[in-house]
């Protein structure tokens, strides 16, 4: 699986330390940034984040800022992406079941490393259910919600 990840200069080191785990897991990463403590602005990364998956170049994708909030709104822009901020395992499993999330939102002031990777790991490895919840998923990138 092809996994992108994002961040902002809140995030960087939380998405540093989830990427170096995905690729000893044996995932290929593809890391957008950003890459050291410098003031960047989230809206940015979320873009280049929710433009790989709309192209198709990761399966998934792992945003990160301060507090997870802004760059899970930044992703959500692009009618691809079904970004889920989450907090805990759970949450992250219910975003791919029943919502068919492709980008999960974390942030790294509120979320250590381990609660993180429990994240990731639950949104990982939960499959959509379909069903009742596939005609849902299909509005919400429909442009009138109907």
């Amino acid at each position: 699986m092809t996994i992108a990840l994002a961040s902002d200069h809140a995030g960087y080191v939380l998405k540093d330390e989830l990427r170096d785990w995905l690729r000893e897991a044996g995932h290929e990463v593809l890391d957008l940034g950003t890459n050291g403590p410098e003031r960047v602005d989230y809206p940015r990364f979320g873009s280049l984040l929710a433009e790989a998956i709309a192209a198709g170049k990761a399966d998934r994708g792992i945003a990160v800022c301060g507090s997870g909030i802004g760059i899970s709104i930044a992703v959500n822009r692009n009618p691809a992406c079904r970004c889920a901020l989450v907090n805990e395992p759970l949450s992250a499993a219910l975003a791919r079941e029943h919502n068919d999330a492709n980008v999960l939102a974390l942030g790294a002031r509120l979320t250590g490393i381990d609660l993180a990777r429990a994240c990731v790991t639950a949104f990982l490895d939960t499959p959509f259910a379909g069903g009742r919840h596939a005609a849902r998923v299909d509005q919400l990138s429909a442009r009138s919600g109907d």
